[in-house]
This record gives C-alpha cells, structure tokens and sequence, in this order.
C-alpha cells in the first residue's frame, strides 16, 4: 500500500502544482491515499473552508495543519465539524477540531493519522510525546497504519519523536520548515520518518515568501507585507510503501517535482 504525503501547500502557486500535478502522481504511483498540510493554502496565512474543499476536489483525503490554522477565523465556522481537517492535538482541552482521524483507503484499508505541533521555538502546547501515547493507543483500536504529521520547527524534536514512536507507527512526517530535508529512512521498529517534507509552492522565494520583502524583515528589523511569490513552483512530499497487515513501512521515497509552463496564479 503507497500513501502519499505532501508538503505545506502555499498560496494559490502550490494550489496550482496540486490540481496539475496530482492527479498524474496518484495513477503513476498508484496511490492509495493522499495527505496534505493546508496550513498555508490561503495566501500563505491559514486556510478556508472554500479552499478545503478544492483541496478534497483535487484527491486529497486528509488535511492536516500547524501553528497557522487559525490565521483565516472563517475556519473556525467548519474546523469542528470536518473530521479530516485537522488541527494539531496536543492544543489545550476545548480548542475546536479534531487532532486525528481513522479514514480508509480506495482499497478499503483504515489509516489513522495523527497531527502534533513541536514546542521547540514554537507555541507551548501540550507536550507532543504524551499526546502521541495517548492518540496512537485509540487509534490502534482502529489502524494499524498510522500516519503522524509532525509540525515543528526544531529538527532535534522530529527526529526525537521518529524514534519515541518507532514501532508504533508506520511514519513520522515533519512539517513547517517549507524545506525538503535528504533524511528520509525506514527506523529499525518499522516506521519511516524525514524532518521535512517539504513545501509545495513557488521556490523562487523564500520559503515562498517574496525575496525581497523577507530580506527587507531581516536587515531593518521592522514589519513589513509579506506577499506570495510566483516563480519555480514545485510539489514537494513523500511516498510511504507500507505492509498494510502489520503497519509496518517498507520504503519511503522524497519527490520533488516541478510544475513547469509559466509560473504564478
């Protein structure tokens, strides 16, 4: 079984990569499920309802999300009652929406994905390994496939909770640094793990932010607009090959593919 992860979708450019490139990705890879980060899909900040049901239009079966879900506040008006968008689960007790899901394949196999924000240079939520204990215990009731989106900003803090969740899991995914890191492998235990994805968007940029404003930030210190960039949009994510009896992962496999044709909206 192959299930697909994609890297933080930004702005209309990544839409874009998504409605052009997907659907050739899921028949060339033979795809059985299809999972995206949104956090950044409505122009670079948070995310809408209007947005994620293009996102389900285009094949994706599972959003999950980060420290920006809350950017768009139209979200809080389908957060609670959409299962497969989520938001990360280690938020305190009476956030809206939900942190995991049990969907099934087109095969009709279930898969539990889970998703945690890291709290290294980030906000300080609930701590992401306990919260993980507690999830992947109901989960497993259900999955033995389980897919753990882990958005964070500190490497160290990933690649901690790969091997905390070793055998637990079929796969621990980071998110949030916009940038595709070579570390994908298979753990010992059987789950398969990279620090990041990676980003889907435009890579003319910085971290698909216009250069110029972001460089701007950095040298004066001072707010200023961040705009979304065009240029060189690429899709960014990982293909999970997993034993669907045992939730073990077999392989894992970066792509990194460009959209070609002219860039922008």
């Amino acid at each position: 079984m192959k299930i697909l992860f994609i890297g933080d979708i930004v702005g209309k450019p990544g839409r874009r990569a998504i409605r052009e490139l997907l659907p050739g990705i899921v028949e060339d890879h033979r795809i059985d499920l299809v999972i995206a980060n949104c956090e950044n899909a409505a122009a670079g900040f948070g995310v809408t309802g209007e947005i994620v049901e293009e996102l389900y239009g285009r094949q994706i079966d599972v959003l999950t999300s980060g420290n920006h879900i809350w950017d768009k506040k139209e979200i809080l008006e389908c957060v609670d009652d959409d299962r497969t968008l989520l938001r990360p689960a280690n938020y305190p007790q009476g956030v809206p929406g939900n942190g995991s899901v049990v969907v099934s394949t087109r095969g009709g196999v279930q898969v539990g994905v889970l998703n945690l924000a890291g709290r290294v240079f980030m906000n300080p939520l609930d701590c992401p390994f306990l919260t993980a204990d507690r999830e992947i215990e109901q989960l497993k009731k259900r999955a033995r496939v389980i897919i753990v989106d882990m958005h964070a900003e500190a490497t160290s803090e990933k690649i901690a909770l790969g091997w905390y969740l070793d055998g637990r899991v079929t796969a621990v995914l980071g998110t949030h640094t916009h940038v595709q890191t070579a570390d994908e492998r298979v753990l010992p235990g059987g789950t398969a793990c990279i620090t990041d994805v990676g980003m889907t968007g435009p890579f003319d940029s910085v971290i698909g932010i216009k250069k110029d404003s972001i460089m701007q930030r950095f040298l004066l210190q001072m707010p200023n607009k961040f705009e979304i960039a065009k240029g060189d949009v690429r899709l960014q994510g990982v293909i999970v090959e997993c034993d669907p009896a045992s939730g073990r992962a077999m392989a894992i496999e970066r792509l990194n593919l460009p959209l070609g044709g002219e860039d922008g909206d």
